[in-house]
């Protein structure tokens, strides 16, 4: 995406929303009734109102006794089964896909954890996923898991005659992943996560990162093949994690210098606290600023252009980046001015 307000004027996008983990609250607006239905309402690529069924079969599922519709889920499971329903289901996975490429994705994440605690079903969901999103769109795909044979499924069903994959992800724990990267051509994130851990401050994510970048090189990747996640973590845990990542952003930044990408889950700052949208656009222009090109992101509820065109005077922004740099302690400001109703759009 080409974007003025990047340091050479492009932030790659990693859009994140064909993930069966993403979830919609059941009392929210888009969840309706539709012919005594339960349904997901929503507006598709040609611009007519459709509507989603809630499968019974998910009402017993434990998210959705929690108030939450796996909306994502079900449009893959639906799908892949074939049958009554079917139709209705692609159509609302290429909407996914059509409003992501409308707002100029670079890369579409897909991911299917969530979509059974079975292996074997993960994997045929992956192999299923990756050939019915292809069909939809030129883009590149970025095939993600925590597990590296679902990303080895995913990657033997790419076909990569037009566009290079991309592997989400590669670790010290997981170094064989860029084998895997190798073999199917395809560009890698790599991660600041260590052998048997996540990282401990800004300085030992550089160290880990810096090991997978240089097993990486050695094995002949170039430094625009790799895109370094330095691990964002929830600031609503302890106040000084955004701190430690921006941190770890410039020191990568400065030690590897332009041609290699830095991005990174922007989402995860804001877990754990109310009005999420703004803590994570806020955190991704302090990811930027500090040397980050890109993000994996929701770029339908965040576009970029808009969220670099934030007015950051406003009351919003300084709370929320107060809450990200650690002035705010346990967050406490900002959650008291949110259920004031004080926070809103910092535009």
């Amino acid at each position: 995406m080409k974007l003025d307000a990047v340091a050479g004027g492009e932030l790659i996008v990693i859009g994140e929303n064909i993930h069966t983990t993403r979830a919609l609250r059941s009392k929210g607006k888009s969840i309706v009734e539709n012919s005594g239905r339960e349904a997901v309402a929503y507006t598709d690529s040609a611009g007519a109102q459709r509507h989603l069924p809630v499968p019974d079969s998910f009402k017993r599922r434990q998210e959705y006794q929690q108030g939450q519709i796996k909306h994502v889920m079900i449009a893959v499971k639906v799908a892949m089964a074939g049958g009554d329903g079917s139709d209705e289901a692609l159509i609302y996975l290429r909407q996914l896909v059509d409003k992501q490429i409308r707002v100029n994705a670079d890369f579409l994440d897909l991911n299917v954890d969530e979509i059974s605690w079975k292996l074997e079903e993960q994997k045929a969901a992956i192999k299923w996923l990756v050939t019915t999103i292809q069909g939809m769109t030129k883009l590149p795909l970025s095939i993600d898991s925590s597990n590296v044979e679902v990303i080895a499924t995913g990657l033997a069903a790419y076909d990569s005659a037009a566009t290079r994959p991309l592997l989400n992800s590669a670790s010290l724990e997981r170094i064989e992943a860029l084998d895997l990267a190798q073999e199917h051509n395809a560009r890698v994130v790599v991660t600041a996560a260590g052998e048997s851990g996540m990282p401990n401050g800004a300085e030992e994510r550089v160290q880990n990162a810096s090991r997978m970048v240089d097993a990486a090189l050695e094995k002949g990747f170039t430094l625009g093949d790799l895109f370094i996640d330095p691990l964002v973590f929830p600031t609503s845990v302890d106040r000084v994690f955004g701190l430690h990542c921006l941190e770890a952003i410039r020191g990568l930044r400065k030690k590897y210098g332009p041609d290699i990408h830095i991005t990174g889950g922007i989402s995860n700052a804001s877990f754990g606290i109310p009005g999420r949208k703004l803590i994570n656009e806020v955190f991704l222009i302090l990811s930027v600023e500090a040397g980050a090109d890109g993000g994996i992101i929701d770029p339908v509820l965040s576009n970029p252009v808009e969220v670099f065109g934030m007015n950051r005077d406003s009351n919003a922004y300084q709370m929320a980046e107060d809450v990200i740099l650690g002035r705010d302690e346990f967050c406490q400001k900002y959650i008291a001015a949110w259920r004031k109703g004080e926070i809103g759009e910092a535009r």
